[in-house]
């Protein structure tokens, strides 16, 4: 444990060092830090040779979702997207299931092992999106603002969406492999979400609570105001595992409540959570790249790879041009979300938890196909994310000049982004 935090040390110490160069540039900070683990993992130096089962790894994974969860979700005003909430709405509505169902039936004859529900499991676990992995995208101020926040609500909801879909098809496989019975299974799941919304709806109404309080008192230091929302966060997972609810769903619902709640009580405080998410975040990536990428990448087989890439294209691209139809966007705005899709973290944690589970025979089979994917969206989405950004910046100025503008022209009201590793400060 002692060379592998070292490890990781270095990493973070050597990403920020040069991390003003790299910014802007075609290297991500989920690149650099997936890369680093690489180097640094089983398969190349042996520093970090933790278990993928272990605590260590279990524990960091399933720390930084939660926070991020909860961040994305305080994050996004819903009400100040009501009028332009059609894009998201529609990726979220139609682009979410159709993007489960198309991999699902992708999937069943690509990996013939799998039962069915074995590769539900999988299109559920390879389906939110992490904005985070191609962070131009949403940080390029040149580009239209309705694209922008349509990526960037999408990829902060759909990884709360998905987490109720993924507890209903884990328990669902765990009744095929006869490790559960229904009823057992559908009591488990029923407590784990609505337990975890119980707790969620405490901690997020206790931290808004708190907040209203700080604003009419005005006693409070702005500094320990910063610590309400991690706060908050904690107090919603603290709650739902004691009771059996599900934390990821409690930091979620927390987030909501958050938000609705606050209103605009004493200002920002969401900085202190975000930075917390964005440590963990590049600790994980070292993890994922040492310990669950080296390995899955030992087990690479041609049906997991041509999965992997249809993942990221067919799965993701096909899905959201059917949700964008009759939306009046161009083909180039189409394919451009479309393409920014990537897979991050909330995959890495689902696979986890299918191993902790231990009720799906062919876990191993699935956890490789979601390591490799979210690898190879970390190293051509991070690529891709700047040089097709600053492409499509361009086309989209030459279209305002026309005298019939465009629906990507239609502004969308603005909301705060998550501070993302390597994004540059506003």
């Amino acid at each position: 444990m002692d060379w592998a935090l070292a490890s990781v040390a270095v990493a973070l110490l050597a990403y920020a060092a040069v991390s003003g160069r790299i910014s802007g540039t075609s290297l991500t900070a989920p690149m650099v830090f997936t890369a680093c683990g690489l180097l640094f993992g089983t398969e190349v130096l042996g520093f970090i040779d933790l278990s993928p089962l272990g605590d260590d790894v279990q524990t960091l994974a399933e720390a930084t979702l939660a926070v991020v969860l909860f961040s994305d979700a305080s994050r996004i005003d819903l009400r100040a997207l009501r009028g332009e909430a059609a894009v998201p709405a529609r990726l979220l509505g139609i682009g979410l299931p159709l993007t489960i169902v198309l991999g699902f039936v992708l999937a069943l004859p690509l990996f013939g092992d799998l039962g069915w529900a074995e590769a539900l499991l999988l299109a559920v676990i390879l389906a939110p999106t992490d904005a985070a992995l191609g962070q131009a995208v949403v940080m390029l101020p040149r580009l239209p603002s309705r694209v922008r926040q349509s990526l960037n609500v999408e990829s902060g909801l759909n990884d709360g969406i998905c987490v109720p879909l993924f507890l209903v098809v884990l328990a669902v496989a765990s009744v095929e492999s006869d490790r559960l019975g229904a009823a057992s299974a559908l009591r488990v799941v029923a407590e784990q979400i609505g337990y975890g919304a119980l707790a969620g709806a405490i901690g997020g109404a206790a931290g808004a609570a708190a907040l209203i309080v700080a604003g009419r008192a005005a006693h409070a230091e702005s500094d320990w105001l910063e610590i309400v929302p991690f706060a908050a966060a904690a107090l919603a997972w603290g709650i739902a595992h004691p009771i059996g609810g599900s934390g990821f769903i409690a930091a979620f619902v927390g987030g909501v409540a958050f938000q609705a709640l606050r209103r605009d009580a004493v200002g920002e405080v969401g900085h202190l959570i975000e930075e917390t998410g964005e440590i963990l975040g590049a600790v994980t990536f070292v993890v994922f790249g040492a310990v669950l990428l080296g390995p899955a990448l030992g087990h690479l087989t041609f049906a997991v790879g041509l999965y992997a890439l249809l993942s990221l294209t067919v799965i993701r691209m096909a899905p959201v041009a059917a949700a964008l139809v009759g939306t009046g966007m161009r083909r180039q705005t189409v394919s451009f979300l479309g393409w920014f899709g990537p897979r991050g973290l909330a995959s890495i944690v689902f696979a986890l938890m299918l191993e902790e589970d231990g009720g799906v025979t062919h876990a191993e089979q699935v956890m490789t196909a979601v390591f490799v994917t979210v690898g190879l969206s970390v190293l051509l989405h991070g690529l891709t994310a700047a040089p097709l950004a600053e492409r499509y910046a361009g086309w989209f100025a030459t279209q305002r000049t026309k005298v019939k503008p465009s629906a990507e022209a239609r502004p969308a009201p603005e909301i705060r982004w998550r501070r993302q590793l390597g994004a540059r400060r506003a």
